[in-house]
């Protein structure tokens, strides 16, 4: 039989996938599910015996403590993925901070590089709260590394999904962005942390990418712009881009659906996906939004991400670009490994 080591790229990538990747096509995990692309053994040198998720950056994925069950915790998640030769994570939470969490965990992880955000939802008022965001840059450490717009109480989401036009307004009745969301844009400007377009729908991030520009945002980022509800066209992603904006595409789209943990969502091909990252490379990022029961672990699911954007034809230096360099120059770090 062939070493690993002798199959060219295009062999090597089909094998892992056929090994490894399977069950993310046919199915993903139940919720208490120990199967795994890595060692079971978590007392083992290296999960990634094939570098392909070495100095990755992962900055939007969910974990316990939260108001949702999670698949597993902050600390678990960072574990795994520093072993599996990650570079950052970055948590996000629809309900509470985590950026003094992150402080924690590089307590027990001096030498991995975690980072929390905060999003403006209803647990912080019924508007986008400056005060909050105030308080969270100037925590300790200066681990807030990102403030989302809202999400789970976005008005376009309620509207969308229960035909209610409730929730915390980020434009007014006009269509101009509202003076806390111009204040917060300020805030992360000043701290040169992530502006994030939350659960916004198409038209109202690419409204907001124009304010930002005005403002000075450098890092103001199109939240999962392939995803369900928020899916834009590829025409407004490229406005957006032209008007200084990151983007954002989640890998969540290709695992979801019937049988998973998330089964109402229509499950995106990896030639679609492929499509959107290729779009503008240098201008995007990439990341998994997983977390959730019944979904793959966060660090499975990017190595499954890694392998689709080869296999569908985009260059390594692509894929280095949204999943290393892009991520870690948003959450400010000087130096990949």
């Amino acid at each position: 039989m062939k070493n690993k080591q002798d199959l060219s790229r295009r062999e090597f990538i089909r094998n892992s996938m056929m090994a490894g990747g399977a069950m993310l096509l046919s199915g993903v995990l139940p919720s208490q599910a120990q199967v795994s692309l890595f060692p079971v053994d978590e007392s083992a040198d290296s999960f990634d015996t094939d570098g392909l998720l070495q100095g990755v950056s992962d900055i939007h994925l969910h974990a316990a403590p939260d108001s949702k069950a999670r698949l597993g915790n902050e600390l678990e998640f960072a574990r795994t993925a520093h072993k599996a030769g990650y570079q950052s994570m970055l948590f996000k939470s629809n309900d509470f901070s985590c950026h003094d969490r992150a402080y924690l965990i590089r307590q027990e992880l001096p030498d991995f590089e975690v980072f929390g955000s905060l999003c403006m939802n209803r647990v912080h008022g019924d508007k986008v709260n400056v005060f909050a965001v105030e308080k969270a840059v100037a925590t300790t450490d200066n681990l807030c590394r990102c403030i989302w717009m809202p999400t789970q109480d976005a008005v376009y989401q309620n509207v969308r999904y229960h035909g209610k036009k409730e929730g915390i307004a980020i434009l007014d009745e006009n269509g101009a962005v509202l003076p806390e969301v111009v204040r917060v844009m300020e805030i992360c400007a000043e701290a040169n942390i992530i502006f994030a377009t939350g659960h916004s729908s198409p038209e109202e991030s690419v409204v907001m990418a124009r304010k930002a520009r005005e403002v000075g945002v450098k890092k103001f980022v199109v939240t999962h712009a392939n995803s369900g509800i928020w899916k834009m066209t590829h025409d407004q992603i490229k406005r957006c881009i032209d008007l200084g904006a990151w983007v954002e595409y989640s890998y969540i789209t290709n695992l979801w659906g019937p049988g998973t943990g998330l089964p109402d969502f229509e499950r995106m091909s990896d030639s679609e996906f492929a499509d959107f990252a290729r779009i503008a490379p240098e201008h995007s990022i990439i990341t998994t939004d997983l977390g959730q029961v019944g979904m793959p672990h966060p660090v499975e699911g990017m190595r499954r991400c890694i392998l689709s954007l080869l296999e569908n034809g985009l260059s390594q230096q692509q894929v280095d670009f949204m999943v290393r360099t892009n991520p870690a120059h948003l959450v400010s770090l000087s130096t990949l490994r």
